[in-house]
């Protein structure tokens, strides 16, 4: 069995004296891992970090074996282990990814996106609100994707001010009645016409939050969501709060 294809590297881990297993996220392969020999030398390891696109090719007897990579460097992305908050979002989308995807089953869109997202990290622009669209791509992409068109009480497409818990279905202030205290506030970031005062950023993560945990963390993993999205979260409220 063998592939050849580029990949961005999601994660390492150390395998006998000298290798490392990584994974990787490719457009046509999904999350992917091998063995790397020889890996864990100076020169081969700084190739092998995080967020680094290679060039692989994925050899293996059988195709349920873990099998080997021979990987050439395509792109290091220096620039996110230079800057701490872009070193967090690295963290945390990697962690997501290698924590959510399914091995092996290629998500296209994902990958594609997962990129633009890396290079606007390193640009050193402001993300925040395009990793809060990789999230709500996560949740689609794992099936439990939100719907924002319209209110599931009314129908309406206007005045869309919340999301249910449950569903994660948009819901109207007509809609919501008495129940909006047990909603999430929709901001206008994520289509809402709610007055949001600076918190759109915040109630946006706090909605994919949500349903990260509620459905991919409890549903899927039957564990919580790694800590790195935790760290990145106080980050990107924090410069949020200063900016």
């Amino acid at each position: 069995m063998e592939w050849q294809a580029d990949g961005t590297v999601i994660a390492r881990r150390p395998f006998g004296e000298n290798g490392v297993i990584i994974e990787v996220l490719t457009a046509g392969q999904g999350r992917h891992a091998g063995l790397v020999p020889g890996g864990a030398s100076r020169r081969r390891a700084a190739m092998l970090q995080p967020g680094s696109r290679l060039q692989l090719r994925w050899r293996a007897r059988r195709d349920d074996q873990l099998g080997t990579f021979t990987a050439e460097p395509l792109r290091a992305r220096a620039g996110l282990l230079a800057d701490p908050l872009a070193l967090s979002g690295l963290n945390a989308v990697c962690a997501l990814l290698s924590f959510a995807l399914p091995e092996r089953d290629p998500h296209p869109r994902l990958a594609e996106q997962t990129e633009a997202l890396l290079d606007a990290m390193e640009s050193g622009g402001d993300w925040a609100a395009r990793y809060l669209l990789w999230e709500m791509l996560l949740l689609d992409e794992m099936g439990f994707g939100l719907d924002l068109s319209r209110c599931a009480v009314t129908g309406a497409r206007e005045g869309l001010a919340y999301v249910s818990p449950r569903s994660g279905r948009a819901v109207s202030r007509q809609g919501a009645g008495d129940w909006a205290d047990r909603l999430l506030p929709l901001p206008a970031l994520m289509g809402g016409a709610g007055d949001n005062r600076g918190r759109g950023l915040q109630e946006g993560l706090a909605i994919t939050g949500h349903f990260l945990e509620s459905r991919i963390a409890a549903e899927l993993a039957g564990r919580r969501l790694p800590a790195a999205r935790d760290r990145l979260m106080r980050r990107l409220l924090a410069a949020a709060e200063q900016g």
